[in-house]
């Protein structure tokens, strides 16, 4: 990589446009906002604004913002490949009666939170000189695993050059590969466009290990950050592998990044985040070209379920041009008396980069369990890779004025459990999707078909 390719690289979060059919059904097991908010009434049309006016304001910031859209739901073809047939609405209309809860599984909006689309390397960490993509398997999780096919064609279709992109297959979804992308990988440098670290964080091995969680499952094995990592050709020296503290995981840390966030050298953690921290930092530190700078919150002064409830590690932290970063954070750390002083007294006030808090609304995500560092996939970029990229997916004023539009033309404002059995949700969701595509000129990512036994 030359000098200027260094210079201009910079990370572009690509956030997820929630979906029209944004619900909350409470699938998610061990994801405790999502299971306690099942059955209440969701805002589609709410979700996707506050998504949306979190990437705009990002963007007026100067931080380099991307779109990746959302897929296709309620997913007929899973329906009809689990045994219901005849018309759209009588798929529909089965499903609500005898399986209600996969139908709840094909109509998730789960997509949104693109942490979990994919692992990324960029290409200055690649032997090659590419930046390398796997998608997701999401086994642990039925209306998760739906999404590994589409995610695959969308990184396709948008990072399509293979003079610059590297794809790789989902892993084996299996129990012994299950891999939750982004939310269990980190990656620490000085800066984007300089060598970098990769800390993978694991919540069991599945070939027998260390300690696991208890009550919730472990989303995350050893063997698959460990595929991940031979995939893309990173170095022993290039990786780090921890385990997640098993007791975080029971206390609803799913993953890794509601836990702990890194941007830069920072990583940011909660005390619990690791079962081993004191190997875990020290084996960052001998491997980083650049010093860590290690930035703990001690459950003294965050509890775990504070953590959970707030949200406070699931935030974005993002580097400024004058060396400092700034910590964007869900509204709930705000409301939250004993977060908020740990945010003012202990980060701000800290000895770190952290300078400045942005507080963002997206109570629409919140609830299903998702806050702003879930809504973002980070992909390292340089001026040369940027430039290769296929469609219009990078934010500007225009596709945000457009996009805002086709929201406010396609979603609804209300949305009940019992609303997902209408085949109209599911017509009004593939027109939207259908305009999507064309708005993003991104070519065909879905399996569209219009319901032609009706």
């Amino acid at each position: 990589m030359s000098v200027a390719d260094i210079v201009n690289a910079c990370e572009v979060n690509f956030d997820g446009l929630v979906g029209p059919t944004h619900n909350y059904s409470g699938l998610a097991v061990g994801n405790v906002a999502s299971m306690s908010h099942g059955g209440l009434v969701s805002n589609p049309k709410e979700g996707a604004l506050q998504g949306l006016l979190k990437m705009k304001s990002l963007m007026d910031a100067g931080y380099a913002q991307g779109v990746l859209p959302p897929q296709q739901r309620p997913d007929i073809h899973a329906l009809r490949a689990l045994g219901f047939g005849g018309s759209h609405g009588e798929v529909l209309a089965r499903a609500a009666k005898d399986a209600p809860q996969l139908l709840r599984a094909v109509c998730s909006a789960s997509s949104m939170w693109t942490a979990n689309a994919a692992t990324i390397t960029p290409s200055v960490d690649a032997p090659d000189g590419r930046v390398h993509f796997t998608p997701a398997n999401l086994q642990s999780s039925f209306h998760r695993y739906l999404e590994s096919p589409t995610t695959a064609r969308v990184l396709r279709a948008i990072f399509c050059d293979g003079q610059h992109f590297a794809h790789h297959s989902v892993l084996p979804a299996t129990p012994a590969f299950s891999d939750e992308g982004a939310a269990n990988h980190t990656r620490l440098c000085s800066e984007p466009g300089e060598p970098g670290v990769h800390l993978f964080v694991y919540g069991r091995q599945a070939f027998g290990g260390e300690r696991e969680p208890k009550r919730y499952p472990a989303r995350q094995t050893l063997e698959a950050s460990q595929a991940v990592a031979r995939q893309h050709g990173l170095s022993e020296a290039q990786t780090v592998f921890a385990q997640q503290h098993p007791d975080a995981i029971d206390a609803g840390v799913f993953h890794n990044d509601v836990i702990a966030v890194g941007n830069g050298p920072v990583l940011l953690y909660h005390e619990m985040a690791f079962l081993d921290e004191g190997r875990t930092l020290d084996e960052l530190r001998a491997k980083m070209a650049t010093p860590l700078i290690p930035v703990r919150v001690p459950k003294e002064a965050v509890s775990l379920e504070d953590a959970v409830a707030s949200y406070l590690f699931n935030s974005q932290l993002l580097s400024n041009p004058d060396g400092t970063m700034s910590l964007v954070v869900p509204g709930e750390c705000q409301a939250d008396e004993t977060v908020w002083r740990t945010i003012q007294d202990h980060l701000l006030a800290g000895h770190n980069p952290i300078s400045e808090v942005i507080v963002k609304d997206v109570k629409q995500s919140m609830r299903n369990g998702g806050g702003p560092a879930c809504l973002r996939l980070r992909v390292v970029l340089t001026e040369a890779e940027r430039e290769a990229l296929t469609g219009r997916v990078l934010l500007t004023n225009a596709l945000y004025d457009d996009l805002t539009a086709w929201v406010n033309r396609h979603y609804r404002d209300r949305l009940a459990v019992d609303d997902l059995k209408d085949p109209q949700l599911a017509e009004e969701s593939l027109t939207a999707l259908d305009e999507l595509t064309q708005l993003l000129k991104i070519g065909s990512v879905y399996p569209f078909q219009r319901d032609t036994t009706a």
